[in-house]
């Protein structure tokens, strides 16, 4: 049942004529004829005895009527509050992450964003894997790796370069690399699923493998393992933001070669109908990427 067919109805029992209705709501007599037909036929009943002068309401009208005026106060209502709340996020908002970017990135921003927002509830599920968004009813997930999934939407947020870096310590015992062929006289910390580091030389693709006396499957082992001083990694500037800005690990230059950039991104279900939430919550992580991103 459509709002704007009940409108009608409630304007022609009001004003007495299809005319008058349709002066009063700004439409062509026939717009508001073509209307009242077509709530007619949905609920099944003849509404309104038409003459060529006036019109009256049939019994069915007469005990349809308070129902549309409810309808159309409801509909009043629930627009008044929806407005009242426009700038506000409220309900369930459901994020997954990769797991050292969602604890370094995301859990920062999440005390002001529930403080700004008291209608707001969020669900953050940090995970290194590609999950599957649309069968766990996820709003909104936060990818650095390669997207796969075609049908889904991808809105990119801020680059999110690759950093060779290494401790202090580790530096100090063996030295800076200087050129990509310094590295193979090193301990590079590998990451399972990346057994090769990238870099590009020269706007081509070039490469080193990873060797170490030890290697790991999260990005949270490798950093750690860095932070120790057992060999160099490669891990994304949000990976380790916190410890090259405090000092407990050093940026790696390479002269010859730069590493391969990666962008963050927000994948999302679908484009239509996007939560006001999720438009909150990804305005508030590009506020804190755009030192970086922009």
């Amino acid at each position: 049942m459509q709002i704007s067919d009940v409108e009608v109805f409630q304007a022609i029992a009001a004003g007495g004529s299809l005319s008058g209705a349709a002066r009063r709501l700004g439409l062509t007599p026939m717009t508001v004829s073509r209307r009242l037909a077509a709530l007619e036929k949905e609920l099944g009943v003849r509404l309104v005895h038409r003459t060529t002068r006036s019109v009256a309401l049939t019994a069915e009208g007469d005990v349809f009527l308070p129902y549309a005026q409810r309808m159309l106060e409801a509909d009043e209502a629930a627009r008044v509050t929806l407005r009242s709340h426009a700038g506000m996020a409220s309900g369930l908002l459901k994020v997954t992450a990769p797991t050292v970017f969602g604890q370094a990135v995301i859990m920062p921003l999440i005390p002001s964003l529930l403080a700004d927002n008291p209608g707001l509830q969020l669900d953050l599920t940090l995970s290194d894997s590609i999950v599957d968004i649309v069968g766990l009813g996820i709003d909104v997930a936060i990818r650095i790796a390669t997207l796969r999934d075609s049908a889904l939407v991808a809105r990119p947020l801020a680059d999110n370069p690759r950093v060779v870096c290494a401790s202090p310590d580790y530096l100090v015992r063996q030295g800076v690399p200087a050129v990509l062929d310094d590295l193979r006289q090193h301990a590079c910390i590998a990451l399972h699923g990346m057994p090769y580091w990238p870099f590009v030389r020269n706007g081509g693709s070039v490469s080193v493998r990873a060797e170490a006396a030890f290697s790991a499957n999260s990005v949270e082992a490798v950093r750690t393992a860095c932070r120790q001083g057992l060999g160099l990694a490669m891990l994304t500037y949000w990976d380790v933001r916190e410890e090259l800005l405090d000092g407990r690990l050093v940026q790696i230059e390479l002269a010859d070669v730069t590493p391969e950039r990666l962008s963050i991104t927000a994948v999302l279900p679908t484009r239509q109908h996007v939560p006001h939430r999720v438009r909150v919550f990804l305005e508030r992580l590009e506020a804190v990427l755009a030192p970086v991103g922009g």
